[in-house]
């Protein structure tokens, strides 16, 4: 019997083969098909992605914490406590003044609102990018879609206890801690103010999250087709490196409104202005007026130098914390 295998197959004669422009479709596809990277934790179950979120959103916020720090003191505008100096020069100041520990204020309102606001901002991202890219790993309007759907959930969750980590981490901070800044709040201003910035930072984050996860996968990919027989083998600096572009790029574009929002939560604390409404186009104007538009870029520098790390660290996290469920899962199984 004859060989049937590709190899000894004859040729077809040419009238039977398909027209050019159908080959050339059909070379692409497989092209396509053969540097597509299959997602290595399809089949995880919800509570395991929520799971993941968490541990990597607190290992990412507590490794970056005092750069954050330093971006609220710059960002919060109170003349008399944050003159417009750099990041050296307030670096300086806070460690003459208050310590290494200083830069540490708020840690505990961080670990209370980013352990479950990741928990459900993955959660969601991975649940809205099953649903709406139908198994086309290469949808980048799927993922940014997901990412602010996710970014709307999660914002929910974090914003009361952003706020809290935010007045804490003021210079000469009024609150002795957590507890003491939530009670005050709640006496003084309402739970509203917990909320106030709500708005701007679902504005904020909504584009912040579409460009970063777009940008995230598109470079997850590309990293991985240069490469594609290694991409197993390299997939933690593949995760980390697109990461960390995703943060960068995100965070730049996004500045402006960050500086609302730490107004917005820092307000009449430690001489910051008060706003009469939590109006973006009015604290924006305010700010424009007394610091005039490079108002608005303060503490960039830092910004960026949060996203960026925060960022690799919190997708090689994440992706390491789904291996181990991925693992868990297959031995189970077994």
């Amino acid at each position: 019997m004859a060989d049937a295998s590709p190899k000894y197959r004859p040729a077809a004669p040419d009238h039977l083969l398909p027209p050019p422009a159908a080959m050339a479709a059909a070379a692409a596809a497989a092209e396509e098909e053969e540097v597509t990277v299959a997602a290595p934790h399809d089949g995880l179950m919800f509570w395991q992605y929520m799971v993941a979120g968490s541990v990597a959103g607190v290992v990412e916020h507590t490794a970056m914490f005092p750069v954050d720090t330093l971006k609220t003191r710059m960002q919060a505008g109170a003349p008399l406590c944050y003159p417009p100096v750099g990041l050296r020069q307030v670096l300086g100041g806070v460690i003459r003044a208050e310590g290494a520990l200083g830069l540490y204020r708020g840690l505990g309102a961080m670990a209370l609102g980013a352990g479950p606001a990741h928990a459900v901002y993955f959660s969601v991202y991975e649940s809205s990018k099953k649903f709406l890219s139908r198994g086309n790993p290469n949808n980048h309007a799927a993922h940014a879609a997901s990412g602010v759907l996710a970014t709307v959930a999660s914002d929910a969750m974090f914003t009361p206890m952003d706020t809290v980590k935010q007045r804490l981490q003021l210079k000469s901070s009024p609150y002795k801690g957590v507890g003491d800044c939530v009670v005050r709040v709640l006496r003084e201003e309402g739970i509203r103010a917990f909320f106030a910035s709500y708005r701007t930072t679902v504005v904020m984050n909504a584009p912040f999250t579409a460009v970063h996860f777009a940008t995230y996968e598109a470079a997850k990919r590309g990293l991985m087709e240069v490469s594609p027989d290694t991409a197993d083998d390299e997939r933690l600096v593949v995760h980390a490196t697109a990461g960390a572009a995703a943060g960068a790029l995100a965070a730049a574009v996004t500045t402006p409104l960050d500086v609302v929002k730490t107004q917005l939560q820092c307000q009449g604390v430690c001489g910051c202005d008060r706003f009469s409404s939590s109006s973006i186009g009015e604290v924006t104007r305010a700010i424009v007026k007394r610091d005039g538009y490079a108002g608005l870029m303060r503490g960039w520098k830092p910004r960026m130098l949060f996203h960026a790390p925060a960022a690799a660290i919190c997708w090689s996290t994440y992706e390491a914390a789904k291996s181990f469920f991925q693992r868990l899962n297959e031995s189970k199984a077994i």
